[in-house]
């Protein structure tokens, strides 16, 4: 695979929201039905999927960022070594050792090479001994055999000094073996959808379009805030010869209401006058939950925030939010002159 940042055509540094910009503007410039006149539209497309799929996975991309920088490094090794010049070189270790490993660890038979018949040099060299039957050479006859097990049976210094870079290519050559016998899968279709705090509580079932024309329904799980995702399994994109992408939709609340969110919580604000703020008083809301009761304590400011037990969304397991009021002071329509003769005699350090 192509570095995933060329494929996307993003910088090294950029942000989950500038990729996930790019990931769309690729997938539909280079979507298969849009280019059905080019034969490697579908492998494009699949490149840029499996781009964006490392890139928006923070543990992934860390991952990949970290090997190109071990890889850069190792590069730069080999460039200084070489200038250094030649260094006496090792004996090569058997191409075999690091399979018959990686064979031992998934369980496989191992293919020692002692396997295979060491009888045929001395068939094949044969015809060269000389036909008389009175000079026999048996000592050219052995050489073969004890050249084929020099060959076939390394010394256990050169396998325990296997590098650990073939250990891992044939780690790798055999997870890619198994994993070719499944299809490639359709990168997965990213979408928002925007609900209300009330089709949380409802646990409501949605209609979505996507962005094909086609309509899916969201069931919306126990406990979901805002935030959280839902992955309808194959219901996403088609390409012939691919299994069927997924759709991860976003639940997006609406904040905009007399109630906002926070994880489980209801947020929400409470105008109180100044009498209200000084003295105290009681105040009944009407919550998506039901009406309840908001005690305001005496000489409570606008910093103030009472939480309401119970009074917030329904999360999983029988769990609940809470409901967080959150007091603003203000002043009436009309001035009072009371109120003004009061203030007034308080700055002025009068009292009445």
């Amino acid at each position: 695979m192509r570095d995933p940042y060329a494929v996307l055509g993003v910088r090294r540094t950029a942000g989950q929201d500038e990729i996930k910009a790019a990931w769309r503007s690729v997938a539909k410039a280079i979507h298969p039905d849009h280019n059905q006149d080019d034969p490697t539209a579908a492998e494009r497309f699949a490149e840029a999927g499996k781009a964006y799929e490392l890139l928006r996975d923070p543990k992934l991309r860390s991952r990949y960022d970290y090997a190109r920088r071990e890889a850069e490094l190792r590069r730069m090794e080999a460039m200084k070594a070489k200038m250094r010049g030649p260094e006496p070189e090792e004996q090569p270790v058997d191409a075999e050792t690091a399979e018959e490993a990686v064979s031992q660890i998934f369980g496989a038979e191992t293919r020692a090479r002692n396997a295979r018949p060491a009888a045929k040099p001395t068939a094949a060299r044969a015809p060269e001994r000389p036909s008389a039957p009175s000079e026999p050479k048996p000592e050219p006859a052995n050489e073969p055999k004890q050249e084929a097990v020099t060959r076939t049976e390394p010394p256990l210094m050169q396998r325990a000094a296997a590098p650990a870079a073939e250990l891992v290519a044939a780690i790798v050559r055999r997870i890619r073996g198994r994993a070719a016998k499944t299809a490639d899968k359709v990168p997965d279709l990213a979408v928002d959808l925007t609900v209300t705090i009330q089709d949380l509580i409802d646990r409501q079932r949605l209609s979505l379009e996507l962005p094909d024309g086609e309509t899916v329904k969201v069931q919306i799980p126990p406990g979901a805030v805002d935030g959280q995702t839902v992955r309808l399994a194959e219901q996403g994109y088609r390409v012939t010869g691919m299994t069927r992408g997924d759709v991860v939709v976003t639940l997006r609340v609406d904040q905009s209401g007399a109630f906002r969110t926070n994880g489980l919580d209801l947020l929400t604000t409470l105008p109180v006058d100044l009498q209200s703020a000084v003295l105290g008083c009681e105040h009944v809301i009407s919550t998506p939950i039901g009406e309840v009761t908001v005690v305001v304590p005496a000489w409570s400011g606008s910093d103030k925030v009472i939480r309401v037990e119970g009074f917030g969304l329904p999360g999983s397991y029988g769990a609940r939010g809470n409901l967080l009021v959150e007091l603003r002071l203000v002043l009436r329509d009309t001035p009072d002159e009371k109120v003004t003769d009061l203030m007034k005699s308080l700055r002025d350090g009068l009292y009445l």
